[in-house]
């Protein structure tokens, strides 16, 4: 069988060679190339089309999460940080893993056995909520993306996905279940009005009365409002006071 094709993202050489490195004693993966930058990155996926994406986060000018927004990026994705869990909070959802630096071999093999279908599966969410002012990861069309929470306006239920409306429109389908968002998102700025609709309150233009104690909620980034069940609106009356 091939070895299936990885790309190392990382400023420093040292590092990556260290990496390299670490992954001889995995013949599974084969190292097809290294890049010292974003932009490096960007040419490396569109050239070589990698399986495994190894990216640090911070380097010199610009940040691995700056990829995302350069180039198409369908390999699975495992950072390699310095940083504590705080700045993990908003990716380890849906990214295959995180590694600390410095890379410890035995915590190498678990990434590699999750990237292979093999042992434990990927981290779950964090046990915090994540912050207003945060980024979530979420994967769209196979694609891995950075999406700021502040610009998320709602979160409508379909099936066993969750379709994201941004502040300029449909972002697309997540599959993530509403009771994980409802868990995830700041709950001083994100409200349930429904069964299938979360909202952004600062995205709200504005209530109207409906039938039976329901309420009629108009989002600016929706031309039909959506309407506020009567036990949500009381739940919602409660929580903000209103």
């Amino acid at each position: 069988m091939n070895p299936h094709r990885a790309l190392i993202v990382d400023d420093e050489r040292l590092a990556r060679r260290e990496l390299a490195y670490l992954l001889a004693d995995h013949p599974e993966i084969e190292v097809a190339a290294e890049a010292g930058s974003v932009g490096e990155a960007a040419a490396a996926l569109e050239r070589l089309r990698p399986e495994l994406l190894f990216l640090d986060i911070q380097m010199p000018g610009e940040s691995g999460f700056d990829l995302f927004e350069r180039a198409r990026v369908t390999a699975r994705v495992i950072f390699v940080t310095a940083h504590d869990q705080f700045a993990l909070r908003a990716f380890e959802v849906n990214a295959l893993d995180y590694l600390m630096k410095p890379v410890n071999p035995a915590r190498l093999r678990v990434a590699v056995d999750r990237f292979l279908g093999r042992g434990a599966p990927p981290p779950g969410p964090s046990a915090g909520r994540i912050n207003y002012d945060d980024s979530v990861f979420v994967t769209i069309d196979q694609a891995p993306r950075f999406i700021a929470v502040a610009s998320i306006a709602c979160i409508l239920a379909e099936g066993d996905y969750t379709r994201l409306i941004s502040t300029t429109g449909p972002i697309g389908l997540v599959l993530k279940p509403m009771k994980e968002w409802e868990q995830l998102l700041p709950e001083r700025h994100f409200a349930r009005i429904q069964r299938s609709a979360i909202v952004n309150c600062a995205h709200v233009a504005r209530f109207e009365p409906w039938f039976n104690g329901a309420m009629q909620v108009h989002l600016k980034a929706l031309p039909e409002p959506l309407t506020m069940s009567r036990r949500y609106a009381r739940q919602f009356r409660a929580k903000f006071a209103v």
